[in-house]
C-alpha cells in the first residue's frame, strides 16, 4: 500500500468516526466530565486540574487528528481528476 492509498484509508476511516453519533456523543461527554471535573476543582487542587486538562486535551488531540485525517483525504480527492476517483 503506497503512502497516498494509506492516507486515503485513514481518512475514509476518520470520516466514518466523525459521522458516528455514538461516538461523537462519547466524545463530548467524556469532553464535558473532563470541564466539570476541572471547574469543580478547587484552584490549588493541582493534579486534579491538571488530570482534567490532560483529560480535555487528549480528547480536543483526538478529534482534531482525525478532522485533520478528513482534510488531507479531501485534498488527495480535489487533486484527483475523475478518471482516478
Amino acid at each position: 500500500m503506497t503512502s497516498e492509498e494509506e492516507l486515503v484509508t485513514k481518512g475514509h476511516d476518520a470520516e466514518m468516526l466523525l459521522g458516528l453519533e455514538a461516538f461523537t456523543n462519547t466524545v463530548n461527554t467524556q469532553i464535558e466530565a473532563a470541564t466539570q471535573q476541572f471547574f469543580a476543582s478547587s484552584p490549588e487542587d493541582y493534579e486534579m486540574r491538571e488530570d482534567a486538562y490532560l483529560q480535555y486535551r487528549a480528547l480536543a488531540d483526538l478529534v482534531s487528528t482525525l478532522r485533520q485525517q478528513v482534510e488531507v483525504l479531501d485534498q488527495i480527492k480535489s487533486k484527483a481528476t475523475p478518471e482516478e476517483e
